[in-house]
């Protein structure tokens, strides 16, 4: 059975809001969980998400364009993920457990991108 919520009355910055969080949701186009294929654990996950998300925070982002809570499914299970911009992601990336070697080789690129820049 099926839930259909409805909203008697029309609001307009409540439709512009809506609209805006499919927008920016359009936007995300990676998962959190895409990183179980990386090699991370679900609370390297889970840490480096957070640690992201705080970045974020005292960096001003728009966290609602970046972070975007989700259900996905994974190995049959119905699991917590979060959507991710492209930012979004690379910060979480950057903030993932070192001993990883896909941390490490993201982290010299982003290192090396930057500096050929300069």
């Amino acid at each position: 059975m099926e839930m259909t919520i409805f909203i008697k009355e029309f609001r307009q910055l409540d439709s512009i809001a809506r609209f805006m969080d499919f927008y920016h949701s359009l936007q995300m186009n990676y998962l959190a969980s895409d990183l179980l294929e990386q090699g991370l654990s679900p609370q390297q996950i889970t840490d480096a998400v957070i640690k992201a998300i705080n970045i974020g925070k005292v960096s001003g982002l728009m966290m609602k364009e970046h972070f975007k809570p989700v259900f996905s499914g994974f190995n049959n299970e119905i699991i917590n993920d979060c959507k991710l911009s492209h930012l979004a992601y690379g910060l979480v990336l950057l903030n993932a457990d070192i001993k990883l070697t896909v941390v490490g080789n993201f982290q010299i690129s982003v290192l090396r991108s930057h500096i050929n820049r300069s």
